[in-house]
């Protein structure tokens, strides 16, 4: 939000010009102001702030633009020469008057927004074809001007003004959609970088315990050589995807405990139990960092008695993912790991204010719920 209105300051800018200058316009009798008729004001003023904000905000722009800075002076020229037309001729809202002045407001806008007005161009002149042909209907249709006057100049003025604010809230929407789509495109680059950043930790971990049983030649290595390749097919290609299988995600997460068994020769207590519903889709990737700190803090570090207890859980509104595992505490504190934080980033890229973790720990165990709702 901050960054939007630093960004469009200049409409803060040109609404507080506005302000001065109607102020000094009617101080010194330029203008007069009819309180009762707020409605015709407020637009007017609308149109005025809007095209001195434009201004301001594409200031640097014109600057910087010679060819656009000659075509400026083009209209400005078409200003002085509806002037002197409108002074010469002396027809009260004249419409060839307002087809002139009309002319130089989509020229400006065609200058200052360009990428606006081509996508739009068809809209815009259309909309003020209509309603100048309407307006030159009414006016020269009228059997006297104080005729027009009394029955519909004010309506037909009306909605002369009335696109302007109507194109400039569609030129906002458009600002707010190309904000979006930025913002959109660099959460998502951001969750491709935080999945590089899962397959190297997951990996080197896995590794080194590949490397420990190639060292002693034990008999389990191709066993793991095996798991960690189907592993690794399961992480490279499913991985990149948006949404898994929750089945596939509990197979993986399966292999990835045989591995670890296998590669243990002590006695440890690792017991897998869950109940799903068998066709929820789930963003790949985000248990296994949870089971592999368990592992990681709880099973490496204690000689006995180790247990890591996983419970995986499913219905229509939301899955539930705990895990608990025993450690052994130490003096001095462990810093979080960068799968923790990692896992942390993604939950609030893909699942914003739709989960819940909970990290606590009691005595020497750990424990850790992670809750996705409206899945």
């Amino acid at each position: 939000m901050v960054s939007f209105l630093k960004k469009y300051r200049a409409f803060g800018i040109g609404i507080i010009l506005m302000i001065i200058l109607r102020v000094l316009l009617e101080y010194f009798g330029v203008i007069s102001v009819n309180p009762s008729h707020f409605l015709e004001n407020a637009v007017l003023f609308s149109f005025w702030a809007f095209v001195i904000s434009i201004t301001i905000y594409k200031f640097s722009y014109l600057k910087e633009r010679k060819d656009i800075v000659f075509k400026v002076l083009g209209l400005i020229v078409l200003v002085f020469v509806t002037l002197l037309y409108d002074s010469f001729v002396r027809i009260p809202d004249n419409p060839i008057t307002f087809i002139l002045v009309t002319t130089f407001w989509i020229g400006l806008v065609y200058l200052v927004l360009p990428q606006f007005f081509k996508k739009y161009r068809y809209l815009i002149i259309g909309v003020y074809i209509l309603i100048l042909a309407y307006f030159t209907f009414v006016r020269l249709g009228s059997e006297s001007f104080e005729a027009y006057v009394s029955d519909s100049k004010e309506r037909v003025l009306l909605l002369l003004v009335i696109p302007v604010p109507l194109f400039a809230m569609l030129w906002f929407y458009e600002q707010w959609i190309w904000l979006k789509s930025i913002k959109e495109g660099k959460a998502k680059a951001e969750l491709e970088l935080l999945k590089t950043q899962i397959n190297p930790h997951f990996f080197f971990n896995t590794l080194n315990n590949l490397y420990s049983l190639t060292i002693k030649q034990s008999e389990e290595a191709p066993k793991v050589v095996l798991k960690l390749s189907d592993m690794m097919r399961y992480t490279i290609y499913e991985g990149k995807k948006e949404t898994v299988s929750l089945k596939d995600e509990i197979e993986y997460l399966h292999n990835y405990i045989d591995l670890h068994k296998i590669r243990y020769k002590k006695k440890v207590d690792i017991q897998f139990t869950h109940n799903i519903r068998g066709n929820e889709q789930i963003a790949p990737l985000l248990f296994i960092i949870l089971l592999e700190n368990a592992i990681k803090h709880g099973l490496e570090t204690l000689s006995e008695n180790a247990f890591v207890h996983i419970e995986l859980l499913s219905d229509e509104d939301q899955i539930s993912f705990t895990i608990s595992n025993n450690f052994e505490r130490t003096e001095t504190p462990e810093k979080p790991g960068i799968g923790l934080e990692n896992l942390k980033r993604r939950l609030e890229l893909i699942y914003p204010k739709k989960h819940t973790l909970s990290i606590e720990e009691a005595g020497n165990v750990f424990k850790a719920k992670l809750n996705i709702v409206g899945n």
